[in-house]
């Protein structure tokens, strides 16, 4: 697999994968992440813009995933009920999703940006419980709940 950074020529194959995701999340339990058109194709357009979407690729070039990666300051992780690892500069992953071909892509793209960050964080719903085990067993320690949108989301953080 190969990881680059998202163009907008991307954007129809990125949009198709968040509807395959946000079908399998529903079909498997999560019925409530991701409604009212979220993510939106202006979110993904603005993301690209600022270079923080990358698309996963396996070997024919096709693209299997997506995920926002970004450094620095998040203003939904200022507050949290509960509590930071700590309070260092950090990396954040926002809207890892995939179209279900591969295996290991959470994984793979979790694995990539702590090589690029020894401090992320990211965020999931409770209903989420995919996730929710993908970033545990990747080495990330629930923190406490932060809010979206004012929806609660269970906060978690990695550090080396």
């Amino acid at each position: 697999m190969n990881i680059r950074r998202s163009t907008l020529n991307d954007l129809p194959r990125l949009m198709t994968i968040y509807a395959t995701a946000k079908d399998f999340m529903r079909r498997n339990g999560n019925p409530h992440q991701w409604e009212d058109g979220y993510p939106s194709e202006e979110l993904i357009r603005q993301e690209i813009s600022q270079g923080n979407s990358f698309v996963c690729e396996d070997f024919s070039g096709e693209i299997t995933a997506t995920f926002c990666f970004s450094v620095g300051e998040d203003p939904t992780y200022a507050r949290i009920e509960g509590q930071w690892l700590n309070n260092a500069p950090y990396g954040v992953i926002h809207r890892l999703a995939s179209d279900g071909k591969a295996r290991g892509i959470a994984r793979l793209c979790i694995g990539w940006c702590f090589e690029r960050h020894p401090n992320l964080r990211a965020d999931t719903h409770r209903d989420n419980l995919i996730m929710q085990k993908a970033l545990e067993a990747n080495g990330f320690r629930k923190c406490g709940i932060i809010y979206t949108r004012e929806s609660p989301r269970i906060a978690y953080q990695k550090i080396q």
